[in-house]
């Protein structure tokens, strides 16, 4: 029996209007054969979990660009907690700095990519971190 295609949203929350990173590495996982959901620009972080959570997605990469990381990341993981979801993945990408590094993972993300990350780092991270979550689970 095949294993079940990793589910992934992708998404750009906040303000920022430039999402070729996130296209970028939206196609290398779906190429990777993962299934992938773009939810656009824009996007409130309730409008991120209520993907993650009607997809059943097993994770959800955030892209930022306009540093808006500490102010929205904490209302994702919140959210996803409320939501009795916070067994989703959480990564990230974009222009953070080191110094946030510690806090988001202390929220939860597991990763944090920068700008340039092989695109085969962050396909070998989903599917380590992913079948590592579901081995727990059975």
């Amino acid at each position: 029996m095949p294993e079940p295609k990793i589910r992934v949203i992708i998404a750009k929350p906040g303000l920022d209007g430039h999402d070729r990173g996130a296209k970028i590495v939206a196609r290398a996982l779906r190429d990777a054969g993962m299934e992938v959901i773009y939810t656009g620009l824009r996007q409130s972080p309730d409008m991120i979990v209520e993907a993650a959570v009607q997809e059943d997605a097993d994770a959800i990469g955030l892209s930022i660009l306009s540093n808006a990381h500490m102010t929205i990341f904490p209302k994702i993981a919140e959210r996803l907690k409320a939501e009795g979801r916070d067994d989703i993945l959480l990564f990230a990408g974009g222009i953070i700095p080191d110094d946030d590094v510690p806090a988001l993972k202390a929220l939860g993300f597991r990763a944090v990519f920068g700008p340039g990350t092989n695109t085969q780092d962050i396909i070998k991270f989903l599917r380590e971190e992913v079948k590592a979550r579901q081995q727990v689970g059975e």
